[in-house]
């Protein structure tokens, strides 16, 4: 595949995990890249790891569940950069909470954050996209909720499979503009959220996985510079399943 130098690529929730494992792919494949996080300070080291020189880096402090905040983004990023090829909408949240404890407050806050910061961070780039006939969207769902489920994750994977839902229709929308969008679905991928895990839910978890590892956040970040190739233009509204193996079995 082309490298995707002179390229720009947006990604939310882009300060820790799995956001900083896309950017840095990204990066390291020449894309410029933004960093876009309502956490600014995780932001910047990151920014700061990844482009020293903060030439081909700028970070924003976005939060997606507001539409001024990612408009906002999307017109700093012309500013800056003069175009928006690729958004990896990845911004996400993910608290534990039994089907019998969930709250509409909790599960509105999760779907403003999972399913709404996703479609309006897609609205405020298109724009953009459009006016080029180019543009790579690639979000971040699960494979919890669209193909398994977990206790305690029900309003998690209901905020998922809605992404797909979107992803399908959308994709529809855009296709007339040379705009795919896609979906990665990362399994059990270690990010700083596993340190609250404890190692029996851990191990349990790494049982699962036939390739007897957890993934890391570049595994996703790979799978993202995939679909967000100019060589992957034939694809669209379709998920990319990276996850060890995990929803291979049959049976236990």
């Amino acid at each position: 595949m082309q490298l995707l130098n002179g390229q720009v690529a947006i990604i939310t929730g882009a300060a820790k995990g799995i956001g900083v494992g896309i950017a840095s792919v990204l990066r390291a494949e020449g894309a410029t890249v933004v960093l876009a996080d309502v956490d600014q300070t995780a932001a910047d080291a990151a920014a700061n790891t990844l482009d020293p020189t903060g030439e081909h880096v700028m970070t924003a402090k976005v939060d997606v569940t507001s539409d001024e905040d990612l408009r906002s983004l999307a017109a700093r990023t012309i500013e800056r950069f003069g175009r928006i090829d690729i958004l990896a909408a990845n911004a996400g949240i993910y608290p534990h909470v039994p089907l019998n404890e969930l709250r509409p407050d909790t599960f509105d806050e999760l779907m403003a954050v999972n399913v709404r910061g996703s479609v309006f961070a897609v609205q405020a780039c298109l724009p953009a996209m459009r006016e080029r006939n180019y543009g790579r969207i690639v979000l971040t769902s699960s494979i919890t909720g669209s193909l398994v489920g977990q206790r305690g994750y029900s309003h998690y994977g209901s905020s998922k499979a809605a992404m797909l839902g979107f992803m399908r229709c959308g994709a529809l929308e855009v296709a007339d503009a040379g705009i795919t969008i896609n979906a990665v679905l990362p399994g059990n991928i270690r990010t700083p959220g596993f340190d609250d895990l404890g190692p029996e839910h851990e191990a349990a978890m790494l049982a699962a996985i036939p390739l007897g590892r957890f993934g890391d956040p570049e595994d996703v970040g790979w799978a993202v510079r995939f679909l967000a190739a100019p060589e992957a233009g034939y694809i669209t509204g379709q998920t990319l399943v990276v996850d060890g193996g995990q929803v291979l079995p049959e049976s236990a």
